[in-house]
């Protein structure tokens, strides 16, 4: 799914169905980057905030709480999305 129609998508508050593969991509989008990985948790930091975004994949999905904590960090840190790629 394209980034842009994801983050509209989950800022309306669509938090159920969200393909994992698709949170990755747009995390990336805005910046983040792998940290490290461990069983189903993925760990992501970001270089120019001190939090870390934790991401689980469920039966290919993304959990609604860890996206809302993506939008916390979104709208604390003003952070930007990249053109798509």
């Amino acid at each position: 799914m394209n980034r842009k129609k994801l983050l509209i998508r989950i800022t309306l508050g669509a938090l159920q169905n969200v393909s994992f593969k698709d949170m990755i991509n747009l995390i990336n989008g805005f910046g983040f980057q792998v940290k490290n990985v461990r069983g189903s948790h993925h760990v992501f930091m970001h270089a120019d905030i001190p939090e870390l975004l934790n991401l689980q994949e469920v039966k290919g999905e993304a959990k609604p709480y860890q996206i809302r904590q993506l939008l916390k960090l979104v709208e604390k840190y003003n952070l930007r999305l990249e053109d798509e790629q």
